[in-house]
């Protein structure tokens, strides 16, 4: 019987087996189809959360606000600035070509990621054990901008990724740079090419030369850090990188390269005068009072003269530079017209190293230059420049004031008393006017800062402002008429339309005559003649007041002419001391020098007599009235009441006397148990506020 008949031979026990290049290609298609599953999961599971792509052309932003100087040109704008989208095909070819070279040198060669970029990138921040290079394509960076948040996280970058492989599936590369320069952040406020370009060198993105593309450039990596306003030095830096980048690529020659190196990159003037930032700080916290939070764009028309902020940066500049070394760290400038008006504000050295506006937000002993409020309350109480005073070592309570000299000059006119600055005599009259009349005679002029009744307040133991004093002044300057500082005139829509505008009102009066008119002659011949001479203009009708506190860690000069006045402070922010500045030399330098470019452009008159006399007022005789004070004990005067204007006889026949060294009895509360040898109870003062500071009893100021 025959067998079974095997019809396969050998190779039909089992399957055939496949060649090497068939198991290649079974294995590649099993890799592929999971990989394929793998990726449809993985990019199912980030596409979740994708931000809707509709609003590729949207642009949400915050309103800008733009402030214009009183001439407008100008100054600042604060918020987001936009500018309609620059023509790819009207820039310069080295204008994208900057941004791919540093940023995306093989932008036109990948699908929106760059693996090799990847690679390279990880590999020198693995060598450098941190981040230092990111491999990023441009048109990532779109995405990010377009879609995302800031977030590092796994989840952002692979959206970003996927995000970048849309772009480059729907625009083509010349449509992905432009979308990517008209939307990219520039610092400085800017969003897009020509925004920046008209931001940083007030010209269009068209006219741009090579060493500016580079410079705009460099600015992506990080805005602030590399910005030519606050960091020139490192953003000049940066834009070299950017030409050596441009070089290579073969974007520019090497003579372009030397061209733009060696040619200087010159930034906006009104981006450069950053000290105007103070003032523009000053402002946004009053434009919300004014108008609400902003909804739309505006345009605020301020009182800022840039020429004006120009020559107080300098001069500020100029004697911050000449004496450093003796520790004049700070300053401040705040000057205003007769109306109130601010045309120039200085908050400090440098707004790039701190955006503390000393000009209105510090406050710091005034020392004499309190002293015209001390006068004027004398003078409204019936004293004249002529009146005869005694420099002479007084005692006041516990309190025993110095001069500056540490001398005493016996017999003087008032009208000596304020040139020189004498302290004693200050003092004294203080103690016999009342300090609580020139508390409010300080008020009244403008100050609003705590005043204490304390007796060295008298000397300047008052802490204000630079805003503050250069108001109180003001009224000396402009005919007696009390004025608030402002700085805003008119709030409008870019359209025209007028959001807020400023009432035209007439201020009141705040001093009336004759003590305007004494006042003025007796801060004049301070200028002339006494502590702050070295603030003279030859042929310029000047008056102010110098002002050094203890130690030295405070010097003031506040000084004017017809309808204008400027108040300068020098110091350092640690309230220590400074070496020998008083306020005759570097705030009388700074004021000077401000002055001296300001006055051609102000073309101010002389400084105005004010208000009327009153009948049968005669301008005094100065040797006259010395002698018959001398022989008859004083001169009778007429006392004025400052809220009236005119003069008024309290009692018949009473008389100013001279004033002599005035003993007085502390009221002593009693004395606390275990206190030490030497304990002095405090001075008698009505507190206004806020606890007065502490204070050397014997501090001295000058």
């Amino acid at each position: 019987m025959a067998g079974p008949v095997n019809a396969g031979g050998p190779q039909a026990q089992g399957k055939p087996r496949r060649s090497a290049l068939g198991r290649l290609f079974y294995w590649s298609a099993v890799l592929a189809v999971w990989g394929l599953i793998f990726l449809v999961v993985f990019f199912a599971v980030f596409a979740r959360g994708l931000p809707d792509t509709s609003s590729l052309y949207q642009v949400d932003r915050q309103p800008s606000i733009t402030y214009l100087d009183r001439n407008g040109a100008l100054i600042a704008t604060r918020g987001t600035q936009m500018a309609p989208p620059a023509d790819l095909d009207a820039l310069p070819d080295y204008v994208p070509a900057a941004f791919i070279a540093i940023e995306d040198r093989r932008f036109y060669h990948h699908p929106g990621f760059d693996p090799i970029g990847m690679m390279r990138a990880m590999a020198t921040n693995v060598r450098a054990g941190r981040v230092v290079q990111g491999g990023s394509t441009l048109t990532q960076q779109l995405a990010k901008n377009l879609f995302l948040t800031p977030d590092q996280n796994m989840r952002r970058k692979v959206q970003e990724l996927m995000l970048a492989v849309w772009l480059e599936m729907k625009f083509s590369k010349k449509e992905i740079l432009a979308l990517y320069l008209n939307r990219v952040y520039f610092g400085a406020g800017a969003y897009g090419i020509e925004a920046a370009s008209q931001r940083y060198f007030d010209k269009s993105a068209k006219d741009l030369t090579v060493g500016e593309a580079a410079l705009l450039a460099g600015l992506l990596k990080a805005p602030s850090r590399y910005s030519p306003v606050s960091e020139s030095e490192r953003a000049a830096a940066r834009a070299t990188v950017v030409l050596n980048e441009m070089e290579e690529a073969g974007v520019i020659t090497a003579a372009q390269r030397e061209q733009a190196v060696t040619q200087p990159v010159i930034v906006s003037r009104t981006l450069a005068t950053q000290h105007a930032q103070y003032f523009i700080d000053w402002l946004d916290k009053s434009i919300r009072g004014l108008v609400g939070e902003p909804s739309e764009d505006m345009v605020v028309e301020t009182t800022l003269d840039l020429t004006l902020q120009t020559a107080a940066e300098r001069s500020v500049r100029r004697i911050l530079d000449r004496d450093g070394g003796r520790g004049v760290q700070q300053a401040a400038l705040v000057a205003l017209d007769g109306d109130g008006r601010v045309r120039a504000m200085i908050g400090g050295s440098s707004y790039a190293d701190s955006q503390f506006n000393r000009a209105v937000d510090a406050r710091r002993q005034a020392g004499s230059a309190w002293k015209p409020f001390v006068y004027l309350a004398a003078m409204e109480a019936g004293y004249t420049p002529q009146t005869p005073v005694i420099d002479q070592p007084i005692t006041i309570g516990a309190w025993s004031p110095k001069n500056y000299s540490g001398t005493f000059s016996g017999p003087m006119t008032i009208a000596q008393a304020v040139a020189q600055s004498t302290n004693t005599v200050a003092a004294q009259v203080a103690d016999q006017v009342g300090r609580d009349s020139v508390a409010r005679a300080a008020r009244r002029l403008g100050i609003e800062s705590r005043i204490g009744l304390e007796p060295a307040m008298a000397l300047g133991a008052v802490e204000v402002s630079p805003l503050e004093m250069a108001t109180a002044y003001d009224a000396f300057a402009n005919g007696g008429r009390r004025v608030e500082a402002y700085g805003i005139s008119r709030i409008r829509t870019p359209q025209g339309r007028v959001i807020y505008q400023r009432e035209s009102g007439q201020s009141g009066q705040a001093i009336n005559n004759p003590p305007l008119y004494y006042m003025n002659q007796m801060l004049r011949g301070v200028v002339t003649g006494g502590s702050g001479r070295s603030a003279a203009i030859p042929g310029r009708d000047l008056a102010g007041k110098t002002g050094t506190t203890s130690d030295y860690k405070d010097a003031w000069f506040v000084g004017y002419t017809g309808g204008f006045v400027a108040a300068v402070w020098v110091g350092k922010d640690d309230n220590t001391a400074m070496r020998g500045v008083t306020g005759g030399s570097s705030p009388a330098a700074i004021w000077k020098g401000f002055m001296e470019a300001a006055l051609p452009r102000l073309d101010a008159p002389a400084i105005p007599n004010g208000p009327p006399m009153p009948e049968g007022w005669v301008a005094p005789d100065p040797v006259g009235d010395l002698m018959s004070g001398l022989d008859q004990g004083g001169a009778l005067v007429e006392p004025v009441d400052p809220d009236q204007g005119e003069p008024y006889v309290e009692q018949p026949g009473v008389a100013v006397q001279p004033m002599q060294p005035k003993q007085t009895a502390p009221q002593q509360p009693p004395r606390p148990a275990g206190a030490p040898p030497g304990y002095r109870d405090p001075p008698n003062q009505q507190p206004e506020g806020r606890p007065a500071p502490e204070r050397k009893p014997d501090a001295l100021f000058f």
